[in-house]
């Protein structure tokens, strides 16, 4: 029987094989298998899961104009790079979160490690999928410097603001596992 170690070391050698197949099909084929293993460690990670809202108010337009780009897909020729492009954007502005000082997280350091391995490995498959012609959304990078400024920053990188960090990322990550 794998240990969860042994397990992420497969999920981190199939991110190595994204020059073997078509990006299309790593989507299709790892994604999700990624997604649930880093939803799972930021579950896994610990801390107390706060009852306080984010003073950023999360962005839902931009999730719905993409689910519902996602049915134009279906009737009209929208491209799937779109959603593609934002999904990797939307991982990137997360991992930029992490990147803040992180004395004060009282998270699993070894699951935190796995964890944002795993994010760091989807971003880099999801980046080799989509081209980098097209500028992100505005609007999503202003959310994010918004919640680092007013939640970590603000906070001054308590354990409070990293659970409110989690419990918004975890949101995030969901709200692209429904895509």
């Amino acid at each position: 029987m794998y240990t969860k170690e042994s397990w992420t070391c497969i999920f981190l050698i199939i991110c190595g094989m994204q020059s073997v197949c078509h990006c299309c099909d790593w989507i299709r084929h790892h994604y999700g298998l990624l997604s649930a293993e880093y939803l799972s460690l930021l579950d896994q990670m610990g801390g107390d899961i706060t009852e306080q809202e984010a003073p950023v108010f999360f962005p839902e337009s931009l999730y719905r104009r993409i689910e519902l780009a996602e049915i134009k897909t279906r009737i009209l020729t929208f491209h799937y790079e779109d959603k593609d492009r934002f999904r990797n954007e939307t991982i990137y502005q997360i991992t930029k979160l992490f990147d803040g000082n992180m004395k004060a997280v009282t998270w699993d350091k070894k699951k935190l490690d796995d964890f944002l391995n795993i994010l760091e490995c989807q971003f880099e498959n999801l980046k080799s999928c989509v081209s980098p012609a097209k500028k992100p959304a505005r609007r999503l990078k202003r959310y994010f410097k918004k919640l680092n400024r007013k939640v970590l920053r603000k906070m001054n990188y308590s354990a409070q603001a990293w659970e409110l960090i989690g419990k918004e990322t975890k949101h995030h990550l969901q709200r692209l596992d429904i895509f």
